[in-house]
């Protein structure tokens, strides 16, 4: 007979152990089932470090939830004892008319955010790191900062344990079928029933839930890290977390965690797929040397080569707006979060957790439902 569990939770990443972590707390009796190890390279989340941003330039609706998400990190940190948000800082610097920082100064207006506004000359004495245009502003949201993926994952996972949850990795799931007693989960490893399920299964969601294929695609994003001459110059107590816009390239980055190399990722387009094998799986010389000329011009001080690069997928919509929402009687779903959901990931974690013990996502529901992507898709 299957083992059963109130909850199970597939895919154990960064949205699925905050998840975990968020039912074990409440005394739920949940399963995770992980088709790799506790923390491996496959997944979105992986690639050493991320952004952390409160000042959210998608919009007013996303700063809350990270206002909250905020205070889980903090919480997850304290239980782990380990320093996963690191508080750098998130600096935003772009001409001032750019789009991305009216919504940006939107949420610090409306959320009375702590916050400095700089302008060229101010940016050049404050952070010479920095190319600066004349037109160029910076934005410092001074509750963002730099984050731990791998650790961030290790330590929800440990406190899920230590709150009593259990897990299988190694372990692929084959099939997800809900029954007139619950839902049963066939993997590589046997059966096993609950209650509900909750898939936080990433590039992999349209695999399992292939109902979602119409909204749900996968997409692939590099990181890459340079080096630069002066590495004292990039250490998280001097040097912010960043997002970079300079003529028609948009980049994002991070202090030296490593101690010799920054992270700082001009945004390159990698097609679209629908069968993981299909996935690009390395860069060419030409966008490698495109990536160090554009990282070099933003921050002079790089050597404009690529030390070390990394690709990971995600499941994405053109809206780039998540979906968390119930699609069947026993089946949650979170996915979509197209490269985008990391800093979100306790906050979104709890809302499934809502979702998966007969609650509501406290941030709304139509806004993160498969419906609302549908009426977009076909709009």
């Amino acid at each position: 007979m299957a083992a059963h569990h109130s909850v199970i939770v597939v895919g154990l990443g960064s949205i699925g152990s905050m998840t975990l972590w968020q039912l074990a707390k409440q005394g739920v009796d949940v399963l995770g089932i992980e088709q790799f190890g506790r923390v491996h390279t496959e997944g979105a989340y992986a690639g050493e470090s991320r952004l952390f941003r409160v000042a959210a330039k998608e919009g007013e609706l996303f700063t809350p939830a990270l206002l909250r998400s905020r205070e889980l990190w903090q919480e997850l940190g304290a239980g782990y004892g380990r320093d996963i948000l690191l508080p750098a800082g998130a600096l935003s610097v772009a001409p001032s008319d750019h789009p991305d920082l009216q919504p940006t100064l939107a949420s610090i207006e409306h959320f009375d955010l702590p916050h400095e506004i700089l302008d060229a000359a101010q940016m050049r004495l404050r952070f010479p790191q920095f190319h600066i245009e004349d037109d160029d502003i910076g934005v410092l949201d001074l509750l963002g900062g730099a984050m731990r993926p791998e650790m961030a994952v290790a330590a929800a996972t440990d406190q899920a344990f230590s709150h009593g949850a259990s897990a299988v990795y190694d372990t692929e799931v084959l099939d997800i079928v809900e029954t007139p007693s619950g839902v049963l989960v066939r993997t590589s490893r046997g059966e096993f029933t609950a209650d509900r399920v909750v898939v936080t299964a990433g590039p992999w969601t349209a695999q399992l839930l292939p109902d979602l294929r119409d909204v749900v695609q996968t997409k692939t994003f590099a990181l890459t890290w340079l080096m630069p001459r002066h590495v004292e110059r990039f250490t998280p107590d001097v040097f912010p977390g960043f997002m970079r816009d300079l003529d028609d390239v948009h980049a994002f980055g991070v202090p030296t965690l490593d101690g010799y190399s920054i992270k700082i990722c001009p945004h390159i387009d990698l097609d679209a797929f629908d069968d993981w094998a299909d996935r690009p799986t390395t860069l060419s010389r030409e966008q490698l040397r495109w990536i160090g000329d554009q990282a070099a011009r933003m921050i002079p001080d790089l050597i404009p080569d690529v030390v070390r690069w990394s690709l990971h997928s995600d499941s994405w919509t053109p809206t780039k707006m998540p979906i968390i929402d119930s699609v069947g009687d026993g089946v949650i779903v979170g996915t979509a979060f197209s490269g985008n959901g990391f800093k979100f990931a306790p906050v979104w974690g709890e809302c499934l957790a809502a979702l998966a013990t007969g609650g509501r996502n406290p941030f709304g529901d139509d806004a993160f439902s498969v419906a609302g992507h549908r009426a977009v898709a076909l709009a």
